[in-house]
């Protein structure tokens, strides 16, 4: 329920606050007043594009506020879904920079348009003789059934088993695409993996390689040079090592006469040790360097292979092609693994497919048995709204499941005695389709909590006995639901627990719209003038009292 509504620099609104009565409100005024701006701005706060041109003072901020009370909305999922917090008084706002720039905040948490329409689509429905469009979708003729059969927690579970269906079916496709992909490419993988795992590669290979290459293409120079170096350390006649020992027998003899010479001993013996052991491994050194020319063209051609390889696969260490090697031998395997997930993935398909069948057959069934009480309703309804041989007939056709179920529903529709149904945008006039709308309206109200209902001229195109019983529909459906209607027509005005007046004001340099709560006696003077003009007479001015009286008496005698 709107609880309250303000509106800042909007059109010709400088600042307007309203607080509607929780029933039946009704707004009147002269045309060009104000009424279609008010609407305009509720607009905004339903989603609807901003504009600059819209603002009174180009260099202020535009403002529109709504504050809704959210008792017995049972809407708290879609906050959730949203990640937005929930109170029972929610206030949404949205503001238009003189920039240009917009925003939207849902209980002062800034959203996107697609949020806010999706919140207040939930909080409020506006409804007027131009609504063509909408009645003649064939979506919103799925939810008029919908609504009417109370088909929420059917249509909450169809969707948990479409999306589980979808999701599978998802993967399935998935699994296929891949596994022609992956067939496609299946031999050249093999091959290349083939390649791969023959080379039996290892990580630190190349290096050893290269380094043990390196020392079999210069075999005779490192032979010639190890033989050297062992010849002045440990040449037979003259030696470092010899040279070395001499140096140790000489300082055994003086060792005993100070301690610095017993170092001195020590010291020169270990280096005679250490170099006796470097002697000796330079000499296996030698012996182990052997010129190998088959040997060294083993160790080229292994090499080679490497580079080959590193080239082909655009790498350059033996890592990267074994991490190939090990991505090849992945999607090699994936391929004789295919057929068996694809097999499972059918099995969910199925599962998943004869669940959703269920959900999809329950619902229909219930839309079937809501279709001839609809009909029924509706035409009991126009009968009372002045249409005696109006007919609507709704024609449901099985489809496949989508997201909405597994029907297609299309309303056809005559006004005339005579004259065979057909689709509503090529039969109904605008009178019609306002009689037709408020109908369904009246029908929805007593099957579950609508959001705040607003009539914007609905009521063109009737008058007299017709407007009276619109009047009392709507005072119906106000009973239980906040309803909010734009009229020019007293017979309605008179129902209003509330009743607004919207008129310009000129008295400044710019005008500005302003609107007004009236009292009892000036509704009697606003009534008087809907019936009779500027001046009406006072027969009209005591008829407009008497029937605005006869409905308060009857409110509390009810």
């Amino acid at each position: 329920m709107l609880a309250h509504l303000l509106i800042k620099n909007y059109a010709l609104i400088e600042h307007l606050e309203l607080t509607p009565d929780s029933q039946l409100n009704i707004i009147t005024g002269e045309t060009g007043a104000g009424k279609s701006i008010m609407l305009g701005a509720i607009g905004l706060l339903l989603g609807s594009r901003a504009d600059t041109k819209v603002l009174y003072n180009p260099s202020l901020k535009c403002v529109i506020e709504g504050t809704f009370d959210l008792n017995g909305y049972f809407i708290e999922h879609l906050f959730e879904e949203e990640e937005l917090d929930f109170s029972t008084s929610c206030l949404v706002r949205r503001e238009i920079s003189p920039s240009g720039k917009s925003r939207a905040f849902i209980n002062d948490t800034p959203v996107n348009l697609e949020t806010l329409r999706r919140i207040t689509g939930q909080l409020m429905d506006i409804h007027s003789q131009h609504d063509t469009l909408l009645l003649g979708s064939n979506e919103f003729q799925l939810q008029i059934v919908d609504t009417y059969a109370q088909n929420e927690s059917i249509l909450r579970q169809y969707h948990t088993d479409f999306q589980a269906y979808r999701k599978a079916t998802q993967v399935l496709e998935r699994l296929k695409s891949e596994a022609a992909q992956l067939r496609k490419e299946s031999d050249y993988n093999q091959f290349l993996f083939d390649e791969l795992d023959k080379a039996q590669l290892q990580a630190e290979e190349q290096e050893q390689l290269e380094q043990e290459l390196t020392i079999l293409e210069n075999a005779a120079d490192v032979k010639e040079r190890l033989q050297l170096a062992n010849d002045y350390l440990d040449n037979p006649e003259q030696s470092a090592l010899s040279l070395l020992k001499n140096a140790v027998s000489s300082l055994n003899s003086i060792s005993k006469f100070a301690p610095q010479y017993e170092q001195l001993r020590e010291r020169t013996q270990s280096a005679y040790i250490e170099l006796k052991d470097l002697a000796s491994e330079i000499s296996d050194e030698q012996e182990n360097v052997e010129i190998d020319d088959a040997r060294a063209e083993d160790v080229r051609e292994r090499l080679n292979l490497f580079y080959h390889l590193q080239q082909k696969h655009q790498v350059k260490t033996l890592a990267e092609l074994i991490a190939i090697r090990d991505e090849l031998e992945v999607k090699v395997s994936r391929v004789l693994n295919l057929d068996e997930d694809i097999a499972k993935a059918h099995t969910a398909v199925e599962k998943t497919k004869a669940k959703l069948q269920k959900s999809a057959d329950k619902l229909s069934n219930s839309r079937k048995v809501a279709i001839a009480p609809v009909e029924k309703e509706v035409k009991k309804y126009l009968l009372d709204l002045g249409m005696p041989n109006a007919t609507l007939h709704i024609q449901q056709t099985l489809i496949e499941p989508t997201e909405d179920g597994i029907d297609d529903v299309d309303f056809l529709f005559s006004a005339n005695k005579g004259i065979k149904p057909q689709q509503l945008k090529n039969v109904a006039s605008g009178g019609e389709f306002s009689r037709l709308m408020m109908v369904i309206k009246y029908i929805l109200a007593t099957k579950r909590k609508l959001p705040t209902i607003i009539f914007d001229e609905i009521d063109t195109g009737v008058s007299g006995e017709i407007a009276i019983k619109m009047g009392q529909m709507m005072n119906d459906i106000a009973q239980n639901h906040q309803v909010i209607a734009i009229s020019h027509l007293h017979q309605i005005a008179t129902y209003g627990h509330a009743h607004y007046f919207v008129y310009k004001d000129n008295s400044a340099e710019k005008t500005v719209s302003r609107i007004k709560k009236l009292t009892f006696e000036e509704r009697v003077q606003e009534i008087a003038q809907m019936i009779g003009g500027l001046k009406p007479s006072e027969a009209i001015v005591q008829n407009a009292r008497e029937m605005l009286q006869m409905q308060v008496t009857q409110r509390q005698k009810g």
